[in-house]
């Protein structure tokens, strides 16, 4: 029996777990890419995946799977998942990349084929805007001629308790039947599939999801300012708090939120409804307080070392941490780069380490990566804790500082200073 085809459109953090695991089970899968040196890449076996080990894409290989940037393969899939990226540009999503997948998916899709988009975007997109362009003017039903889903990505990098395989899939398809294919097709890659009555609800969870963490991390993190005035530990207070086994979930103030969905998704939720005319002021004022954070850190250090004698300007501080996320090499909006920018600027001698990112540009300069983190810690004025890696020997550094600055709540002691 011939094996079943699918097009994985957009190769990131995505669509490479996606088009690996569908491998693994069995499907014939083409990964299609704009990104030719991606491309090239993964057709050596190469990952640029955090959660996709090389081993695996030289596997995936092995099982028929074929990274290419043809769009020449969409003519012969069954299944064509769409996971291309969905910026936010001036506080308006682009869609840009959503409707190049679309029309090339319209000029080749064979009768009876499913099409998901995963990419996330603001609740009203597969209906207006995907579904005309595969429709051709009239040319196509869907629901007959081919059938189209939402199912919101809910990757987690880092995460090595919760992948792509046990992690309900929520799946909305524009008719009835549209559901059930879509459902059908997951149910081969994940254990639960959890379906909804429409596309809007499926895109509107993924908002929601997110929108529920940018406001609860503002939350804490506003808690974080004033806490610190009161003399109050707040992660302290985070954890007796958590000890109540209904009605609270513990989150976590830091210097920032970054990555690819908790700075961004609020965002087009807000585009949405300003559309309607209205603001959506919890999700914008969150955004204020989690972008206002890499400011308050800086304070932090400068007041920290003042209370020592010294000022910012022309003192030594070391950053630990650049991503983020711990554990991970992606630096997509992370608050580390406001925090490092604000300190060159206010004229401290900055210099970092990550062991995930050995180069580091911050304002329009390369930023000095020390190799040896405790020995940099020693010579430094004042060590800042941005993110927590793992690696991260966290009482040597502690010890080996003069003044160790945790925004993570990870470490105490005489030396250190928290949030």
């Amino acid at each position: 029996m011939e094996r079943r085809s699918l097009v994985v459109v957009g190769l990131g953090y995505v669509g490479l777990p996606l088009a690996v695991a569908a491998a693994g089970a069995g499907w014939r899968v083409h990964g299609l890419d704009s990104d030719a040196e991606r491309v090239r890449g993964l057709s050596l076996g190469l990952s640029h995946v955090d959660d996709v080990g090389d081993a695996d894409v030289r596997e995936a290989l092995g099982r028929g799977f074929t990274a290419t940037s043809d769009s020449a393969c969409l003519a012969s899939a069954d299944v064509v998942v769409i996971c291309v990226p969905t910026p936010l540009r001036q506080s308006v999503p682009d869609l840009t990349a959503v409707c190049a997948a679309g029309s090339a998916v319209a000029e080749r899709l064979r009768p009876g084929a499913l099409v998901v988009l995963e990419s996330t975007t603001y609740p009203g997109t597969t209906v207006e805007v995907l579904l005309p362009l595969l429709e051709a003017g009239g040319a196509r039903q869907v629901g007959v001629d081919f059938h189209l889903a939402f199912s919101p990505e809910r990757i987690d990098p880092g995460n090595p308790s919760f992948t792509l395989a046990n992690t309900p899939k929520v799946v909305g398809g524009v008719t009835e039947g549209c559901t059930h294919a879509a459902t059908a097709f997951y149910a081969d890659l994940v254990g639960e599939v959890v379906p909804v009555s429409s596309p809007e609800v499926a895109e509107m969870s993924k908002l929601l999801e997110n929108t529920y963490r940018q406001v609860n991390i503002a939350l804490v993190n506003e808690m974080a300012v004033f806490c610190h005035e009161l003399g109050v530990d707040l992660w302290e207070a985070i954890d007796a708090a958590a000890t109540k086994p209904f009605g609270f979930t513990p989150f976590h103030p830091g210097p920032g939120v970054g990555g690819h969905c908790i700075p961004v998704d609020p965002g087009y939720l807000s585009h949405r409804v300003r559309g309607l005319g209205y603001p959506f002021r919890f999700a914008e004022l969150a955004q204020e307080i989690n972008d206002s954070m890499p400011r308050h850190v800086v304070g932090r250090v400068a007041e920290l070392l003042n209370d020592g004698g010294r000022s910012l300007r022309g003192a030594k501080v070391l950053l630990l941490g650049a991503t983020y996320k711990a554990d991970v090499s992606d630096e997509r909006e992370s608050p580390c780069r406001a925090v490092a920018e604000r300190l060159a600027a206010a004229g401290a001698e900055v210099a970092y380490h990550d062991p995930y990112v050995p180069t580091w540009l911050i304002g329009g300069r390369l930023l000095r990566c020390v190799p040896d983190a405790e020995r940099a810690a020693a010579e430094a004025d004042v060590t800042v804790l941005l993110q927590a890696h793992r690696g991260y020997a966290l009482d040597r550094l502690v010890t080996a500082s003069r003044l160790f600055f945790d925004t993570r709540g990870r470490v105490t002691g005489k030396k250190v200073a928290r949030l």
